[in-house]
Parts: C-alpha cells; structure tokens; sequence
C-alpha cells in the first residue's frame, strides 16, 4: 500500500501539482502494461491499496491462500488511484468492484479466486513455484503468437485507461486538499477506525 509520508506531504502542496505528481506516481508502476510479454503477480502476502493495484495490472495473479487483498483507499480518506477504477470493475464486474472499493473490505487469497482477481490461491510456499511453472509453459508457446496475443488482450483492458488515471490523479488531488486524509493517515497510525466528519 501507500507510503503514509508521502500521502502525507501530498495534504500541503496544490492541488493541479499534486496531480501531477500522482500521474508520474501511477506511470511508474503500471510501465509493466508495456511490456511486450505476458507479466504474472505472485502474491504471497498483503497487497493492500497501491500494492493491489500493481499486482492488477499484471496480466494474471497466483495468490496466497491466507494473503491480504484490499483497496482501502477510502478507509484513509482518498479517492482510489493507480487504475483502481479501471481494473476492478473489468476483473470483478461492476457490483463486487463498488463493493470493495466503497467499503475498504480486505479479503483472502482464497476468496479473491472466487471473484475473479486471482487464477489460483494455493499454500503461501506453493505461489512462487506455481507462477514460475505457469511462465514456463507460457514461454514454450510460440514468441510470436504471445507478444501478439498479449497485446491483443491488453487492448480491449487499456480502453479508456488513460482517462481513468486523469480521472483517478483529479480526485485524489482533491482528497488531498480534504481533512478526511489527515484523520485516515491519523487512524492508521494509531491503529484505529477513521472518525471522518460527516
């Protein structure tokens, strides 16, 4: 997830810069989208908020059974960033995606199989080795065919990307000029519920 000093030193600069600076933030991670052969998230422990989002925007996720998944943006008093709203709604569908980007919901490895975030959920020890495998077989595919292939299913995912993370950047600047980031970075650190001012 985020680095809470940096969420915090965006609450005292301006608005059109901070959204600027979440736009290069975002790009820095999600280059892997660029890549031309097919990326695969092995998560073996939380991914949580920013950490999610990367592993999102891998082409497939093998998951922990007892690993922490989450977008708890709106429990620290910001909008979601770093393609949130672009790639939950296309992984979960529109219902589940409001449901844990409203609610800040963090679930296990083995239920985010059941909703479509992840292909596999097995032992902690077992993620790693079972991603590598999961390359192996990939990559004794034709490399033509899936530098093609990856391309071609990335297309219709990118759709209206670029306008979700303007989007995204916009909102967040705005969540930034809030009070309710200071009470969410606040209740973290003292390890309690936010009290946003209703």
């Amino acid at each position: 997830g985020g680095d809470l000093a940096f969420l915090q030193a965006r609450t005292v600069d301006k608005p059109l810069h901070n959204a600027e600076v979440m736009r290069q933030f975002y790009n820095r991670f999600l280059v892997l989208r660029t890549l031309d052969v097919p990326v695969i998230a092995a998560i073996n422990g939380s991914a949580v908020g920013a950490g999610l989002c990367v592993a999102m925007a891998c082409d497939l996720r093998i998951v922990a059974n007892d690993a922490k998944l989450g977008w708890t943006f709106t429990a620290l008093g910001l909008h979601p960033g770093m393609a949130a709203t672009h790639f939950t709604p296309l992984l979960l569908g529109y219902q589940q995606a409001a449901r844990m980007l409203l609610t800040s919901e963090v679930i296990t490895g083995a239920q985010s199989v059941g909703m479509g975030l992840a292909l596999e959920a097995l032992p902690q020890a077992e993620v790693l080795e079972r991603a590598r495998k999961l390359a192996l077989q990939i990559s004794s595919q034709s490399p033509v065919a899936v530098r093609t292939l990856i391309k071609s299913l990335r297309m219709r995912q990118d759709r209206g990307l670029a306008e979700a993370l303007a989007r995204e950047a916009d909102c967040q600047s705005q969540s930034y000029a809030s009070t309710d980031i200071l009470e969410g970075i606040e209740a973290v650190r003292n390890k309690r519920r936010p009290n946003f001012l209703k």
